[in-house]
């Protein structure tokens, strides 16, 4: 698999929340990039290709190759992007409050996130929609008391933040397995505020070049 890299190229799945983290990010710093689809569906599972175990050994998405080497973990390539591309920052300046961002992003990205994903879910089996919907529940339920103390237009104050580049995937996954979201109004309403800026608008799964027709967003 080579690729000419004239710049960024991230390996990305429309519906991977992961991938659509680090999307996010690209577009809040205007970083230009290349995209390779890896479907996660297709032929088993593209990820578990011996190509693709090159690029990513867990054989998971996304991976970033920028900068002459290859990153994977969506929360390290955040803080990559913001370290090296500092503009717009992803963190606060106030070490609390930069805390709060990491303690957030870990709650949905190791708190549940994980416990929902393709290959959990493949080895679930039948209930799979239960098990999504009560680790997801389970998770909202402390994030909605988290977000009251932390918030507030966004999810650690009024700046877009690495923890809100978390949220709204989250959300979108929470949505896609029929949870209440009215049970949880301050994630609701920060998912909203969001959902109404550019950067989490081009990167929806539903705009991706990989999307299936029947999934694309509709055009006026």
């Amino acid at each position: 698999m080579l690729f000419l890299l004239s710049q960024p190229l991230l390996f990305s799945y429309f519906r991977s929340s992961c991938s659509w983290r680090v999307r996010i990010a690209l577009a809040l710093k205007d970083i230009e990039y290349d995209l390779h689809p890896v479907s996660l569906i297709k032929n088993g599972g593209e990820q578990y290709s011996e190509e693709y175990k090159k690029v990513n050994p867990m054989q998971q998405v996304p991976a970033l190759r920028i900068d002459g080497f290859t990153l994977n973990q969506s929360l390290a390539i955040i803080e990559y992007l913001d370290e090296t591309r500092p503009n717009p920052p992803l963190f606060p300046k106030d070490p609390k409050r930069r805390a709060q961002v990491r303690m957030i992003s870990d709650h949905i990205t190791a708190g549940i996130q994980p416990l929902q994903n393709l290959y959990v879910l493949e080895k679930i089996g039948d209930t799979k929609l239960e098990w999504a919907q009560h680790f997801i529940i389970r998770g909202f339920q402390a994030l909605e008391k988290m977000l009251q103390d932390s918030a507030g237009q966004y999810c650690v104050g009024d700046q877009v933040t690495m923890a809100d580049l978390c949220l709204v995937p989250q959300v979108a996954n929470a949505d896609r397995f029929k949870v209440d979201m009215a049970l949880y109004p301050t994630i609701t309403r920060i998912n909203q505020s969001l959902l109404e800026l550019d950067a989490f608008l081009v990167t929806h799964p539903s705009r991706q070049p990989d999307t299936p027709p029947e999934l694309r967003a509709k055009t006026p």
